[in-house]
């Protein structure tokens, strides 16, 4: 009985954090991320883009009464499930997809803890941007401080969006250039 109830509870958001989940996924994608701030535009910037749109609304969740702390586990779940689904297409073996999608998750989760951890100091929290999201390069001329000011606007903004849309599925992320500024 026990494993049916939990089968039941798991399902009850999908749908919800498959919404929220594909929205930041809209919101990663916008062009000026790559093309005005520099992110690298490969598999592994995109993956990055997504991620900290992600964390940006997983931590606006996550600061809600329940069930947010359930739908923030949605989008989670979303997110790799999506990202099963990907490595799937480009022909990665089912061996290959478990190992990769167990790296991806430690990578998300690693950089969850970073940019919580730095959060209130700037200086800190570019550090951790430079780090994770250009991986050793040298990111273009003040593209850390703008994705900083980015990530601030857009939890400033999920902040400000009321439970309820958000229960109901419905999140809105400011186009990146404005959030940027």
């Amino acid at each position: 009985m026990a494993g049916l109830l939990s089968l039941v509870r798991k399902g009850r958001y999908e749908r919800t954090g498959f919404q929220l989940y594909n929205a930041a996924v809209a919101a990663a994608r916008d062009p000026y991320l790559y093309a005005g701030i520099g992110i690298p535009d490969t598999l592994d910037g995109r993956f990055d883009s997504i991620g900290l749109h992600v964390f940006l609304l997983i931590r606006r969740l996550n600061r809600e009464a329940p069930p947010g702390p359930a739908l923030a586990q949605a989008v989670f779940d979303a997110m790799f499930s999506d990202m099963d689904l990907n490595l799937r297409e480009m022909g990665v073996t089912d061996l290959g997809v478990g190992r990769r999608n167990k790296a991806m998750w430690e990578a998300l989760h690693g950089r969850a803890t970073a940019y919580t951890a730095a959060w209130d100091n700037d200086a800190a929290l570019e550090a951790a941007l430079a780090r994770n999201v250009w991986r050793g390069t040298t990111p273009p001329e003040g593209a850390v401080a703008a994705l900083r000011r980015l990530m601030q606007a857009q939890d400033a903004a999920l902040a400000g969006q009321d439970v309820a849309e958000l229960q109901a599925g419905r999140v809105r992320y400011l186009p990146g250039q404005e959030a940027a500024a």
